[in-house]
């Protein structure tokens, strides 16, 4: 099991929003790679009315310990009011895979 590592779920309204945010984070080490699912259909409630729009999701790879700033950093750098920002643990992986993904964000 590992507890030190977080997959970060955010979503922006472009494919170059998308591509700015992700070389941002890793460039500042706050994830080690980011990938980007494009367009994902986003059907949710927003200023009272039900949005149904094309989105691109960044799936953003880092340690826990990183999660706080990387949070902070999204909020400040994100077009939306309130961007979507879901950590999701890494219960296991590749031994190898883990480590390089701590050795990037340091």
């Amino acid at each position: 099991m590992s507890d030190n590592h977080v997959v970060v779920i955010t979503t922006t309204d472009s494919e170059d929003a998308a591509a700015t945010l992700a070389r941002a984070v890793v460039d500042e080490r706050l994830a080690a790679c980011v990938q980007i699912s494009a367009p994902v259909r986003s059907i949710y409630r927003w200023d009272g009315a039900i949005h149904d729009d094309r989105e691109w999701q960044l799936w953003i790879k880092t340690t826990y310990d990183r999660l706080d700033e990387l949070t902070g950093f999204i909020e400040a750098n994100h077009s939306y009011d309130t961007p979507e920002v879901l950590a999701l643990p890494v219960l296991g992986g590749s031994p190898d895979y883990l480590a390089w993904l701590t050795e990037q964000t340091r």
